[in-house]
């Protein structure tokens, strides 16, 4: 998807997209770069949009690995499958049904989540629940990596996870944090 098709969708579904411009290079990096590929074997990525980060993941990824993609936008979606790789799973819903997701993929513990959701235009306690629901499947050590355009959710992060670490992108319209929590 061309990054003209991509501010169109943006417009029509803000809400859900969270953003008007694609990922950089250096923020796709910036999502990816906690996630210790070498041993990763199930990454789930939440919000994966049109999959210009999910590409990053995919390149990075080694090739026994499977990499959870969830998205609720139906065009996006279509992009998604596109990318023709068997490791990919792209699950068109909502990521707050995470656990049936991972169970009907054989799936106990996850290596890494990478989350472009955009939180602050969900309600609250929805955003807490996606949360929780990652920490629980993330194993021990694990990184959840969440991109953001400000600091207004860190507070989510430090609640439910226990710690955060914040890395600002400026190479990106706009600029972003990412934002790391561990199990």
């Amino acid at each position: 998807m061309g990054a003209l098709n991509f501010f169109a969708e943006s417009l029509r579904n803000l809400k859900t997209v969270g953003t008007l411009t694609r990922s950089s290079r250096a923020l796709c990096r910036g999502a990816i770069e906690q996630v210790d590929f070498k041993q990763a074997r199930h990454i789930v990525e939440l919000g994966a949009g049109d999959g210009v980060i999910t590409k990053h993941i995919l390149s990075s990824m080694h090739p026994d690995a499977k990499l959870i993609a969830f998205e609720v936008n139906p065009k996006f979606c279509v992009q998604l499958r596109r990318l023709s790789d068997e490791r990919l799973i792209v699950v068109e819903d909502s990521a707050e049904f995470l656990p049936k997701y991972l169970a009907a993929n054989n799936v106990e513990a996850l290596d890494a989540v990478i989350s472009a959701i955009p939180f602050v235009s969900l309600p609250r306690q929805l955003a807490h629940t996606i949360v929780g629901l990652c920490r629980d499947a993330l194993r021990v050590g694990a990184p959840f990596s969440q991109v953001h355009y400000s600091l207004i959710m860190k507070k989510i992060y430090a609640g439910i996870f226990g710690n955060v670490s914040v890395d600002f992108v400026p190479l990106n319209i706009p600029p972003a944090f990412v934002l790391t929590s561990r199990k």
